[in-house]
């Protein structure tokens, strides 16, 4: 069974290198690297600990107790639920713009809104701990002076993987190229007699 959240598309296998859109659909929203093994090995441990959970409320249910084993099944749907939205955390993007998953919120940019995407140097976040070390970033511009880190290199995706961070950075620069408004030419001053 293809599950469409882990898998990347296999484009990036054999996309060539002057492809910078390796994509037959650009209206559907997807993620352009694969997760890293940091964020599936977690997920796959939650996973492991639900089951264990689900195995822990059948027995609850064989031993006739039904207030605990309804809290039992709860509790392992709520660890289901997260593991999945781990997954799913991360950066996206389509033809209508660049979208960063949190683990609890959503943030969504069109391109239209986007004044710049860049990698910079600076501290940043070590595995979404609170411990901060010197990195790299993909940092988006939106209208206003806003900006947001959509990537960094020691996140779940790409710790120990900077070859596969620096391909989604320059992926998402070259979406943000294909659908970002460019910049506002300047205007002459007028001309004077």
């Amino acid at each position: 069974m293809p599950l469409p959240f882990l898998t990347a598309d296999r484009a990036f296998d054999a996309m060539d290198d002057d492809v910078a859109l390796p994509f037959d659909d650009h209206d559907q929203w997807r993620r352009p690297y694969r997760p890293g093994p940091w964020r599936v090995g977690a997920a796959a441990l939650a996973l492991l600990l639900a089951s264990f959970v689900l195995f822990a409320g059948v027995i609850i249910v064989a031993a006739g107790t039904m207030g605990g084993a309804v809290v039992t099944f709860v509790l392992a749907g709520l660890i289901i639920v997260s593991a999945l939205r781990m997954l799913r955390v991360g950066t996206w993007v389509s033809r209508h713009g660049v979208r960063r998953v949190g683990f609890l919120s959503t943030t969504t940019v069109a391109w239209a809104r986007v004044t710049q995407v860049r990698t910079a140097q600076q501290p940043v976040r070590w595995l979404g701990l609170p411990r901060t070390v010197q990195g790299q970033a993909l940092i988006l511009g939106r209208q206003g002076g806003e900006q947001i880190a959509l990537l960094t290199d020691h996140n779940a995706d790409f710790l120990s993987r900077i070859e596969a961070f620096d391909r989604a950075a320059d992926t998402v620069e070259a979406w943000n190229a294909e659908y970002g408004v460019a910049a506002a030419p300047v205007a002459a001053a007028p001309a004077t007699r």
